[in-house]
């Protein structure tokens, strides 16, 4: 089941706070202020723990997945390319036809607002594809 991990004991949500304490430096803490944003802005969300450890949220398909790496917090957004970006936030993945990512570097201030109108916006496509 992709919210719970291969033995099926945790559930993604658990998943996801493992992780987010596994990390222990600023990516865990990124991840922890992203994964608050989403669920403010979208309280229905639904947590997944897919591809061998890769949170996911969704609501009517997959709104965005949040990938850390050495040097940056990656959230990419499923359908990111359908996506008006006012605010610019969209620094990566700006070549493909479908998904857009952002990737959040040490130190950086995220635009809130700007962020959780992309969310809903997601969720809003989603929604209208249904």
């Amino acid at each position: 089941m992709s919210s719970t991990d291969p033995q099926g004991t945790q559930t993604a949500a658990q998943l996801i706070d493992a992780r987010i304490i596994e990390l222990g430096d600023w990516r865990g803490a990124m991840l922890a202020r992203l994964r608050a944003l989403i669920k403010q802005a979208l309280p229905d969300v639904v947590e997944e723990w897919k591809w061998r450890g890769v949170p996911v949220w969704s609501r009517g398909g997959i709104i965005c997945t949040d990938e850390t790496y050495k040097n940056v917090v990656k959230m990419t957004f499923a359908k990111g390319a359908a996506l008006d970006d006012p605010a610019k936030l969209f620094n990566s993945s700006l070549e493909g036809n479908t998904r857009r990512a952002i990737d959040f570097s040490e130190g950086e201030t995220l635009d809130e607002p700007a962020l959780m109108s992309l969310l809903r916006a997601a969720a809003a496509l989603n929604a209208s594809r249904a």
